[in-house]
């Protein structure tokens, strides 16, 4: 199976080709990525999904993340990225529905698997409501173990540091049968991928206002 290909850009964003996953992350190009947060409303409550990454994955593995997000491969418009949320959780949306919530760039570098790693990602950030209850998701078993929802504001005070951890209702998946089983879970900043302390707060508080499109 052929490695995956991004387009990757300069610091101005020129584009310069294309390169394959390794390469780019060996070298450090820039490179574009798809954030979707999912988030309803219960009553005067406003809660947000996110995701726990499968615990094999090359990065951060085992660490709470954004309900869905990836690469674009080369040749992907962000138009054609909302793939990642049927992927990754099963659920269809058109792009229309999407309520864009901004865009970041991340510098990120380490090691993983021995090797340097580089990250430069220019993300754009989007918000979707979504009530499908979560025992109908499908995750995608290679990169998501579960999915668990929690209280908005809640939330933001964590990564604030206002209070130390928030409780989150979800479900894991199986590793035996790949079915679905209620958890429950409380939280903490530390327990998410990291990024620049503001990414979550900010993105978290700009979810408030979403509604559905």
């Amino acid at each position: 199976m052929a490695e995956e290909r991004f387009d990757i850009y300069d610091e101005q964003l020129n584009h310069l080709g294309t390169a394959t996953r390794a390469e780019t992350h060996a070298r450090g190009y820039w490179h574009r990525t798809f954030h979707c947060w999912l988030t309803r409303r219960d009553g005067d409550r406003r809660l947000v999904r996110f995701q726990l990454r499968q615990a094999g994955k090359d990065t951060n593995p085992g660490c709470y993340d954004i309900t869905a997000a990836g690469h674009l491969a080369a040749g992907e418009t962000m138009r054609e990225a909302v793939r990642e949320l049927e992927e990754e959780l099963g659920v269809k949306a058109a792009f229309e529905q999407l309520i864009p919530l901004g865009q970041i760039r991340e510098d990120a570098s380490g090691i993983v698997n021995g090797k340097p790693f580089i990250d430069r990602e220019v993300s754009d950030i989007f918000g979707l409501v979504c009530d499908l209850p979560l025992e109908e998701l499908r995750l995608q078993p290679e990169e998501v173990a579960g999915v668990y929802e929690a209280d908005l504001d809640e939330l933001i005070a964590v990564f604030e540091g206002l209070r130390p951890e928030a409780e989150a209702d979800g479900v894991e998946l199986s590793a035996a049968d790949g079915t679905l089983t209620p958890a429950t879970r409380r939280v903490r900043a530390s327990q998410f991928v990291p990024r620049d302390p503001s990414y979550y707060a900010d993105f978290l508080r700009k979810l408030r206002g979403c509604t559905q499109v």
